[in-house]
């Protein structure tokens, strides 16, 4: 429909335009999407084969919705993309503050005016673009906000009495006729703001101080929830949860391959960042997995959830902390260092809610211990792994590597060396090289210093070895030696 052309109803009549609702439209456009085989929710990983379909089946349904899960597991996301299921433009009566349909109007504005002009109504267009409504439910939002409320300043510039239904001012919902609302934590909504929703989802009527207005409001509802707030902060009243068509939890990535591609994707990194810092692979996996170990930690509420934010976050500081090191070196390229997971500590401790037992422990401390959880779940599946019991003199994998610091009394690694410095120090443990030729031996050369870092992190986590952070750094010993320093 060429729409620069359709300016008046009359017009818009003689182009056969036919109105159909937003529930309709949205199933309409997405049936086209699915028979075409092209993908619906792009850009949103890991739900393929479970929070998908579902809410593609609710689409068709024509269900309002209700996405319930942990925080940052993408619901905000989904309902944005929502709206590319939405027709590119459709018409409504020009200067309807309710983007009344020029064929079925339901305001007081629109019928009168096409009752004057007739087919000379003129006519606007709206882009999807502009169709989508978002609200965050607070403690401090009104039925008035909503809904609507009496304007005292509209009923003395317009000389009505109050008995008039021209003296309302209409809240966001009205407002956003014909568009995608979204309520996000539903539950931090009153129970009273939430009752005021019943007859809008089930009747399309609202009532504002007395007036009852038959509005048949056409708008697709979508709600997003956290199960943590059904008890801290508040619920979802049993007759509105009636009225919702589909309830869909979600949830978060269920491998590392996928959590790898939803950082990657949403990271705020520049082309100098890239450019200057190499990222191994096995880095980025390590990242993801601090997560997955936050997910299962003792110390940390599960009910709360770990947002995928944090991998986010975390990547972004790990890109800096390199960065930060590579600028002070005065150099062009660096890779990125085990040592430089230091630096995501302060996006780990804003992230996760602590239980009783993490405070004791302290958020610092949990972070590194989920730093070196991640490490130790990791290393078996890239070298050989390390018995709980092993005879005294048995000789291992690793023998020669723990000789060599009881022999060599260890040595330190200091966050800002030079690259120069940092491979010299890492070469001088000749075993390192044994085990990466024996283990590793398709390892590319630019992943062989981190490869190298790992080994040592790895056997300080199954006790092999010993590491101490300090100021600048971080110093590996031999369990015995450490032990008698120590006495």
């Amino acid at each position: 429909m060429e729409i620069n052309n359709i300016n008046t109803l009359g017009q818009l009549k003689a182009s056969g335009y036919k109105s159909i609702s937003i529930k309709d439209e949205l199933r309409n456009n997405l049936r086209e999407k699915i028979k075409s085989g092209k993908p619906v929710f792009e850009g949103v990983h890991g739900f393929e084969n479970t929070v998908i379909p579902e809410l593609e089946r609710a689409i068709l349904s024509r269900h309002n919705i209700n996405l319930l899960g942990l925080r940052g597991q993408a619901k905000t996301r989904l309902a944005r993309k929502m709206v590319e299921l939405l027709d590119e433009y459709i018409p409504f009566v020009a200067g309807s503050e309710m983007n009344d349909d020029p064929l079925n109007p339901i305001s007081r504005f629109a019928k009168d005016i096409i009752a004057e002009k007739g087919d000379e109504t003129p006519i606007s267009w709206l882009h999807r673009s502009e169709r989508f409504f978002e609200k965050l439910a607070t403690p401090d939002v009104t039925v008035a906000d909503l809904i609507g409320d009496v304007d005292p300043i509209k009923a003395a510039n317009l000389k009505l009495s109050y008995a008039d239904d021209r003296v309302i001012h209409f809240g966001m919902i009205p407002r956003a006729n014909r568009c995608i609302f979204v309520i996000n934590e539903l539950p931090d909504l009153q129970a009273r703001i939430q009752v005021a929703l019943f007859n809008i989802l089930q009747e399309g009527d609202i009532q504002i101080r007395g007036f009852k207005l038959r509005m048949p409001l056409d708008m697709q509802f979508i709600f997003t929830a956290n199960p943590e707030d059904y008890t801290n902060r508040g619920s979802i009243v049993t007759p509105l949860k009636d009225r919702i068509g589909s309830q869909i939890l979600t949830h978060y990535p269920e491998s590392v391959a996928i959590a790898r591609t939803i950082t990657e994707q949403e990271a705020k990194l520049d082309e100098t960042q890239h450019r200057l810092v190499y990222v191994p692979s096995l880095a980025k996996d390590i990242l993801e997995q601090i997560s997955f170990e936050a997910r299962d930690s003792e110390y940390i509420d599960n009910k709360s959830g770990v947002s995928a934010r944090m991998s986010i976050t975390a990547f972004e500081n790990l890109m800096s902390t390199a960065e930060r090191r590579a600028l002070k070196a005065g150099v062009d390229q660096t890779t990125l260092r085990l040592s430089d997971f230091i630096g995501i500590i302060p996006a780990i401790t804003g992230k996760v809610e602590l239980v009783y037992e993490g405070e004791q422990e302290g958020a610092a401390a949990v972070a590194q211990n989920l730093i070196g959880s991640a490490i130790r779940t990791l290393f078996p599946t890239l070298l050989p792994k390390i018995e709980k019991l092993e005879k005294p003199d048995a000789k291992t994998p690793y023998s020669d590597l723990i000789e060599w610091f009881f022999a060599e009394s260890g040595f330190e690694l200091l966050d800002d060396a030079s690259d120069k410095d940092y491979q010299a120090i890492l070469d001088e443990v000749t075993p390192l090289e044994t085990l990466l030729k024996k283990y590793q031996p398709q390892l590319d050369k630019k992943d062989q210093y981190f490869m190298k870092e790992f080994i040592l992190w790895g056997l300080v986590e199954y006790k092999k070895l010993s590491k101490d952070r300090f100021a600048q750094g971080h110093q590996f010993k031999d369990m015995y030696g450490s032990y008698i320093s120590k006495l």
